[in-house]
């Protein structure tokens, strides 16, 4: 489905028609699936080219020694797993995914072909770029900062806030396919403390979990508890398609 890959891009550019049938024809030429908890690619592995999620949900993770794991981000439908690999010998960290997943692989000549064809792209991939190192920050600042309820509320809003910019919330719900292990690796919190927390969110009304699903019924009000702004997601750049009322349509 490129369709999110555009819808992403055009967040941060308007786009031709030219550019949407670019990069369309670049994430729709070699496509892979793998089932869920496999590794698309591994630690220490050679990069040979940039991964385009179309469907499904991944991460990107680190483990310790003695098995310890820390999921540094997820990768949602729409996103390049790092953009910029082949500056790398060999991979630092592992990219696994979480549900079913059908991706793109994208060689290093087709990316510089797009990016030097087609201008805007290259600026919404920069921006992209940017977009990711700035949500390692916040990750960063949940870690060390934030409470246990304010982390699991936080990535909860950042998450749906993501989806909903790609088209793929219903109202005040989305898909939430991540187990309460992957909420505790991503937050640094154990599976009884996120367990805790989750019941604590859903007591005071500002969550539904229901199987993989998940509903915010008063987003703002979320937010508040979270200490959740989402100015590091970047999305009022000049991309953004507003109707004769003000309404964001990408986001409608």
């Amino acid at each position: 489905m490129p369709q999110h890959f555009i819808r992403k891009l055009e967040q941060f550019t308007r786009l031709s028609a030219a550019d949407r049938r670019a990069a369309w024809d670049i994430a729709s030429q070699r496509v892979r699936c793998l089932r869920p908890h496999q590794d698309i690619i591994h630690e220490g592995d050679p990069p040979e080219h940039v991964n385009l999620m179309l469907d499904g949900w991944a991460c990107r993770y680190k483990t310790l020694e003695d098995g310890r794991r820390q999921i540094i981000s997820f990768f949602l439908p729409g996103d390049l797993c790092d953009p910029h690999i082949f500056v790398l010998r060999e991979m630092d960290h592992s990219i696994s995914t979480i549900t079913q997943v059908r991706f793109a692989e994208i060689a290093r000549e087709q990316l510089l072909d797009l990016t030097e064809r087609h201008p805007r792209i290259t600026q919404a991939l920069w921006w992209e770029m940017l977009v990711t190192v700035a949500v390692q920050r916040e990750w960063t600042v949940n870690l060390g900062q934030r409470t246990g309820l304010e982390r699991v509320g936080h990535l909860l809003c950042e998450l749906f806030i993501r989806l909903r910019a790609v088209g793929l919330t219903e109202g005040d719900s989305c898909l939430l396919p991540v187990t309460q292990v992957d909420l505790g690796d991503a937050t640094g919190l154990s599976n009884v403390h996120v367990n805790r927390v989750l019941q604590e969110l859903r007591g005071n009304g500002l969550i539904v979990l229901k199987g993989r699903q998940l509903t915010i019924p008063d987003l703002e009000a979320l937010q508040r508890v979270s200490l959740f702004s989402a100015n590091y997601l970047h999305l009022d750049r000049e991309g953004r398609h507003l109707d004769a009322n003000g309404t964001d349509l990408l986001q409608a």
